[in-house]
């Protein structure tokens, strides 16, 4: 069916999930007591995790790019050669979710490869809602997917982080869709190697909520699909893969933790319980 940009409507169900985020003093029944967060990297290694770089065949871990130090997860180019050479890469986690909350501590250091696009500086991102890596051709630079853009500061100006970008998605925004490839949040910015949590809440295809250091800085609804031909929507995004960025920039992660929130998501009592409880938590990247 067709959908008209001035008819769109949430499920009462989000409407009800978009109060409680808004509402933080909301109160339901009990939220359960076994609410924790699963390390999504085990400070180790990569187990778990499989890498997509551009040019390269799944799994190929080019240049060594995706590899753990010190604890960390870090995005490295030192093997790159003499240029970057446009091969942007992705690295998996190799389950799918829907429903959830994920936590990422980030930090950028270093100074960005030569050949590194402008628009890449300090640039890396958290992808949600994406494609099978196994399904992307060998030439592509993105996964169809909802990025939340990390961003650091340049020490000149504003530079806000956890920003929306849509690689082949749109999305609905205060009631109309929007294909405007990037938005920015309203967060603050974040110069220097500072380590920055980002917390996104993803309710399957109706609502995605992104923090920063506790602070709600943006949200939207019905993540998508770019639409076929002359509809206004496309394939609402139910769920799909998680992945973290290489742009060109090195990056560290030291933290990407989730709550599986997949068992509330046909009780709408609970699971508002549950969001009130983890929204109550400000928590915040120490330095």
């Amino acid at each position: 069916m067709k959908h008209k940009v001035n008819s769109l409507t949430l499920s009462g169900t989000a409407i009800m999930l978009s109060l409680v985020v808004l509402f933080s003093g909301f109160k339901a029944s009990e939220p359960p007591s076994d609410i924790k967060w699963k390390q999504l990297f085990n400070g180790k290694n990569l187990k778990g995790w499989d890498m997509k770089i551009r040019k390269h065949k799944f799994k190929e871990n080019y240049g060594n790019t995706f590899r753990v130090e010190n604890g960390n997860l870090e995005v490295r180019y030192d093997q790159y050669g003499d240029k970057f050479d446009e091969q942007f890469g992705h690295l998996f986690f190799n389950k799918p979710y829907s429903y959830y909350l994920i936590g990422v501590e980030y930090r950028f250091v270093g100074e960005q490869v030569k050949d590194g696009p402008g628009w890449a500086f300090r640039n890396s991102g958290i992808m949600i809602h994406g494609q099978d890596p196994e399904t992307m051709t060998r030439n592509q630079d993105f996964p169809n997917s909802i990025e939340v853009q990390l961003l650091g500061g340049s020490g000149k100006g504003e530079r806000p982080t956890a920003n929306l970008c849509t690689p082949g998605t749109q999305y609905v925004k205060d009631g109309k869709v929007i294909k405007t490839h990037c938005i920015t949040s309203g967060s603050k910015t974040f110069n220097g190697d500072q380590w920055v949590r980002v917390e996104v809440l993803v309710l399957g295809d109706s609502l995605v909520v992104h923090y920063v250091n506790g602070e709600e800085v943006l949200r939207y609804q019905r993540p998508q699909l770019d639409p076929i031909g002359d509809e206004a929507e496309g394939k609402l995004l139910k769920g799909g893969t998680i992945s973290l960025q290489s742009e060109s920039h090195p990056v560290d992660f030291r933290k990407v933790e989730i709550i599986d929130l997949e068992k509330y998501a046909n009780d709408p009592v609970k699971l508002k319980a549950v969001i009130a409880q983890l929204m109550s938590e400000k928590r915040v990247a120490k330095q």
